[in-house]
């Protein structure tokens, strides 16, 4: 998701809430303590340099009961943060407190509340590392007949 969807969201929202990749709710009274641009410069296994941008939502979970972040706040502090890093269409992350170490999770949108999805490691440079592409798993009904040696054409 990137940021210009995630306003888009949050201009129909009344509560904001996030769901963690186990169903699990995150507290609502959580904050964002940080709206900010990652980059991330890097050399692939094949040797190509690479760089990542990434906008950055850090969720923390105080004992603050009574307060909530409202939908009109969290987009004022979108904005702010572009104004000053420019981070139009770039996708987001998120990081939040795991039981021993923040965890990074990709974010989406459904049922009006957004949802945390796990992330996981790839390869970049399959190609120059020699991991071959996964070939392409057919149906037989997705065979058609004309691709098929019909008896005694000569095909076979």
């Amino acid at each position: 998701m990137t940021l210009s969807e995630i306003k888009t969201h949050l201009s129909k929202l009344d509560t904001i809430s996030f769901t963690l990749p186990d169903g699990s709710l995150v507290p609502s009274h959580f904050h964002v303590t940080e709206v900010g641009l990652v980059t991330k410069n890097f050399i692939d296994c094949g040797g190509t340099e690479r760089q990542e941008k990434k906008v950055n939502f850090q969720l923390w979970n105080a004992d603050d009961y009574d307060h909530r972040l409202h939908p009109e706040k969290l987009v004022n502090i979108i904005q702010l943060s572009e104004n000053i890093f420019n981070l139009e269409g770039l996708d987001i992350e998120v990081e939040f407190q795991g039981e021993q170490t923040i965890q990074k999770f990709g974010i989406e949108f459904q049922d009006n509340t957004f949802k945390l999805t796990s992330l996981v490691t790839d390869c970049l440079a399959k190609d120059k590392c020699g991991i071959p592409e996964p070939k392409q798993k057919l149906q037989f009904s997705e065979i058609q007949a004309g691709n098929s040696c019909a008896p005694g054409s000569g095909c076979c």
